[in-house]
C-alpha cells in the first residue's frame, strides 16, 4: 500500500482494559488502506514527532479519531496531537490547506448510555451538545466532518451490540475504500 487513504488515529490510554475501542481498532487494521496508528503505543512520553505526524495526515484522505469519550473530551495524548500536530500555517489559516477537504470521523465510546445524556440525568444535557469542540476542529482545519460512530453504554453493552458496533464501522470504513478517491463529502451523512 502506497499512501493509506485513511489515517485511524487511535487514542486508548489502557488498550488492555479497552473491551470495544480495541475491537475497532483491529477492524480497521484488517482494510487495506488503512493506516491504523496507535498514538499511546507509538508516544508513550507524550513527545509528539509533528513533522512525521503532519506527513501522515496530509497523506490520507480520511482521519479517524478512534477514542473513548474522557469527561467529555478525547484522551490527554490525543488532544497533545491535536494542539502539537494542528499548527496554524499547516492545518488552519490564511494558505493553510494541508488538510481542506479530508474527512474527520469521530469514532468514540462512552460509558453512560445516551439516556443519561439529557437534563436531569447525570450527563445533564444532550449528547450533542458535547460535540462542538470536535465539529469545530474539524471547520477550523477546512475539514468535512462526517457523522460520528459512536456507541453508549460501553460498559454494559451486550456482546452482540459490541459486535454489531463492530461490524458497522468496519463497514463504513470500507464503503469509503471502495468510493472513487476526494468523494469524502458524500459521506458526511
Amino acid at each position: 500500500m502506497s499512501h493509506p487513504r485513511i489515517l485511524v488515529l487511535y487514542a486508548h490510554p489502557a488498550p488492555h482494559r479497552s473491551r470495544i475501542n480495541r475491537r475497532l481498532a483491529d477492524a480497521a487494521r484488517s482494510l487495506d488502506g488503512v493506516l491504523l496508528h496507535d498514538l499511546y503505543e507509538t508516544y508513550p512520553d507524550f513527545f509528539i514527532d509533528v513533522a512525521r505526524e503532519q506527513a501522515l495526515a496530509a497523506q490520507a484522505e480520511l482521519l479517524v479519531f478512534l477514542h473513548p469519550l474522557r469527561w467529555y473530551s478525547m484522551p490527554a495524548l490525543l488532544k497533545e496531537w491535536v494542539d502539537s500536530v494542528l499548527a496554524p500555517g499547516w492545518a488552519y489559516g490564511p494558505d493553510a490547506t494541508a488538510l481542506k477537504g479530508k474527512g474527520y470521523l469521530l469514532a468514540a465510546t462512552t460509558g453512560s448510555p445516551l439516556a443519561s445524556y439529557r437534563e436531569g440525568e447525570p450527563n445533564g444535557r444532550p449528547f450533542a451538545d458535547f460535540l462542538p469542540p470536535f465539529e469545530q476542529t474539524a471547520a477550523r482545519c477546512g475539514m468535512q466532518w462526517m457523522a460520528p460512530h459512536i456507541l453508549h453504554g460501553a460498559n454494559s453493552a451486550s456482546d452482540a451490540q459490541v459486535e454489531a458496533h463492530v461490524a458497522a464501522f468496519r463497514a463504513r470504513l470500507a464503503q469509503f475504500l471502495q468510493s472513487p478517491a476526494n468523494e469524502t463529502t458524500r459521506h458526511g451523512s
